[in-house]
């Protein structure tokens, strides 16, 4: 594609009226939902695996208790798929990153097109990051929760509820980690200034530290500081990124 021809393509995108945005929108949409049922169906098929995986920091606490316990003759079914779609919907977040960016980029600026690439590389990196940290955590969050209702109490985890904690611990930290893609985002758009983060640091802090207070679903310190600390660490990373970018 030669210029003339790539510069009436980006002119066609910014002129787009709204029912061509929500053609284009259920478009996207489509290709994300069959890009989840196809990582869908691949978990399915390896769900021996994918369940042994996730019981390990359940056999890392408790060894004699390593399992868990259904009461329902459709649970274990039940469970299959619902795993199976989480894990479905993680191994197509690459796809599903690059089509939302591929639906954003029509409305930037030349400048801030030639990021997208690097955005959604980032931002799949840092997803991946993300649960790496809550998987490392998790072990240490289950001991916390284990213990703080005392030696009297026997724990006997449904899968629903166990797989329910380590998921939304997986999302919450992938999704926390994505700030620094926000912030730096904000900053090439210039909606904020390396300045003015410096600026609000102390605040900032702050509100980092009550967002991993609230969004951490196990609650417990050790993994309120493994979200916490890195957020930290990005917003000054930040700073210094969206500072040489903007030069």
């Amino acid at each position: 594609m030669n210029l003339k021809s790539k510069k009436n393509k980006d002119n066609l995108d910014s002129s787009m009226t709204f029912t061509q945005h929500l053609g284009e929108l259920r478009h996207r949409v489509i290709i994300s939902l069959i890009a989840i049922a196809a990582g869908a169906a691949v978990a399915f098929g390896v769900y021996n695996n994918l369940l042994s995986l996730f019981l390990k920091p359940l056999c890392e606490v408790d060894p004699h208790h390593c399992q868990l316990y259904i009461t329902g003759p459709l649970d274990g079914l039940s469970i299959r798929f619902n795993l199976s779609l989480w894990a479905g919907l993680f191994l197509a977040s690459p796809v599903i990153f690059w089509q939302l960016w591929r639906f954003i980029t029509p409305g930037l600026n030349p400048n801030e097109k030639r990021y997208s690439i690097p955005f959604v590389i980032f931002s799949i990196l840092l997803f991946s990051l993300g649960g790496a940290v809550a998987v490392i955590s998790f072990p240490h969050a289950l001991a916390f929760l284990t213990s703080i209702g005392g030696p009297s109490l026997t724990t006997l985890f449904s899968p629903s509820k166990y797989f329910h904690l380590i998921i939304f611990m997986f999302i919450a930290f992938g999704v926390a980690f994505q700030f620094p893609i926000l912030l730096v985002f904000l900053e090439i758009s210039g909606v904020v200034t390396s300045k003015s983060l410096r600026q609000w640091r102390r605040r900032a802090i702050l509100i980092i530290t009550i967002i991993a207070a609230v969004i951490t679903p196990s609650s417990d310190p050790f993994s309120m500081l493994a979200m916490g600390i890195p957020m930290v660490i990005f917003y000054e990373m930040s700073i210094i990124i969206g500072k040489l970018l903007k030069k």
